[in-house]
């Protein structure tokens, strides 16, 4: 919540831009030092585009994307695939959690598939800083629904009133003589056990509703303490003063243009230290990802103004269907810290020039001809252990790293422990057949290198000729 003079101030802009009919421009671009915005999404169909992705911004308006543009998280479980994903921060910020779609469209499943017999899971991830995250878990929300056939775009708001949070959802499911897509809610504390589902929202008829994300309004605005946005055929405004109370139709968004056939997975963004909203929509069926239109007052659709492109720009990656966390300083530090444009590289070997290192199924070795080439590229991070050190992070697996046990490689999970970063960590030095290209010496083992042999990634002690050229690798792009 803002500062109650901030909250004056805000009232008083909206009140002027109200009375005069002014335009709502753009914010500036914040100084380095301010808190800034993070963005969950994912970029399209795929099974590589329907991952985790992230982005940042300083402003609300301007996007940055992380990790180059790569996934920073991947779906291991369920289809294996993830859209819609929302941040719930807790609300002492203690602990973090991503909830997700477990949907892999044009990757083993259908539309028509994922609508009538699809996931009734959601994906989890839970973080307790916002950049290690823990492995995806499957929570079943749909499955105690009788004939629910999928679990769709959810989202969750923490409730004072009941001291949990209110996780929702979209489940398509025949009810009273009509077969569609209706936002179910639980109870849950930590998103690992909800209670039964209730229908929380049902559209009259045969009209369906998908997307629907809650904002808490401060106090001054407006004359509701929540509002929601909703894709219903409309991008549909109500308004409630407790989530689980009754709720009003405000009006939509069709009169500035915005129509359901055009727009859908409201996000909303509050813009710090203003009085100032984002309401971003996916323009999805242009194909074109999100666009913002800004407000003073999230419950007026009539105070919503779409902006020029030249006003916003997106980055480098489409984004489709997400959140975006206000992040507090000590945040941003640390996402930043996690997530830097860092190149994508693969390790030639210097004795086997047409082969590269590779993880297949998990394993390490070098091959020719690897198909996908993802699985060969690796991000050459500051080592887990220290400065002066590399880290060599999976592009198509994010999180997993190049790692020894029992001196044999795997591309494993970092699981935060010290001994995972010791075993995940070398020095870069000459390479040992020559020094124009490169070795890799174990940072807890600094009598042995990386190598192969018999085309499998060992540690090893090097003594002879050929090992100083199974240790020799050229980094590359």
């Amino acid at each position: 919540m803002s500062a109650l003079r901030a909250r004056l101030s805000a009232m008083l802009l909206a009140a002027c831009l109200l009375f005069t009919g002014q335009a709502l421009t753009t914010p500036q671009p914040a100084a380095a030092a301010d808190p800034g915005y993070l963005m969950v999404h994912f970029t399209g169909e795929g099974a590589t585009n329907q991952q985790m992705y992230l982005s940042h911004s300083t402003d609300g308006v301007h996007w940055n994307d992380l990790n180059g543009g790569g996934m920073v998280l991947r779906s291991t479980v369920g289809t294996k695939g993830v859209r819609d994903p929302a941040f719930v921060r807790s609300p002492d910020g203690s602990k973090y959690w991503i909830i997700a779609t477990d949907l892999c469209i044009s990757c083993g499943q259908s539309w028509s598939q994922s609508i009538n017999d699809g996931s009734r899971n959601l994906v989890v991830w839970e973080s307790t800083d916002l950049v290690t995250w823990s492995q995806p878990r499957l929570l079943n929300v749909a499955g105690a629904i009788p004939d629910g056939r999928n679990a769709w775009a959810p989202e969750a708001i923490w409730d004072p009133a009941g001291n949990d949070y209110i996780l929702y959802w979209a489940t398509n499911v025949p009810f009273n003589g009509a077969t569609k897509h209706r936002i179910f809610y639980a109870h849950t504390r930590d998103f690992r056990t909800i209670t039964t589902p209730q229908i929380y929202i049902d559209r009259p008829g045969t009209q369906e509703i998908i997307d629907t994300q809650i904002i808490e309004v401060p106090a001054g605005v407006g004359n509701y303490r929540y509002v929601r946005a909703s894709g219903d055929g409309q991008i549909t405004l109500e308004g409630s003063n407790s989530i689980l109370g009754t709720w009003t139709n405000l009006g939509n968004l069709s009169g500035i243009g915005l129509t359901g056939s055009q727009v859908e997975g409201p996000m909303w963004m509050k813009f710090n230290g203003t009085g100032k909203w984002a309401l971003y929509l996916d323009q999805y069926a242009s194909g074109g990802g999100y666009m913002p239109v800004l407000t003073t007052d999230p419950s007026n659709p009539a105070a919503y103004q779409k902006q020029a492109a030249s006003n916003y720009t997106m980055g480098g990656t489409k984004k489709r269907h997400g959140w975006i966390l206000n992040l507090t300083a000590a945040e941003e530090s640390r996402v930043l810290a996690r997530w830097p444009d860092t190149a994508t590289n693969r390790l030639q070997s210097y004795n086997f020039q047409d082969r590269y290192v590779r993880q297949t199924d998990f394993d390490v070795r070098i091959d020719a001809n690897v198909s996908p080439v993802q699985d060969s590229q690796f991000r050459l991070r500051t080592g887990l252990a220290g400065a002066g050190t590399v880290s060599f992070e999976s592009v198509n697996f994010p999180g997993y790293f190049l790692r020894h046990s029992d001196y044999d490689f795997q591309l494993a999970y970092n699981d935060g422990s010290g001994q995972f970063a010791q075993d995940a960590t070398f020095r870069q030095v000459a390479g040992l057949a020559d020094s124009t290209w490169s070795s890799f010496q174990s940072y807890n083992y600094p009598d042995r290198y990386i190598r192969h042999y018999a085309y499998e990634l060992r540690l090893d002690p090097i003594t002879t000729a050929t090992g100083r050229s199974d240790a020799t690798f050229r980094v590359t792009g």
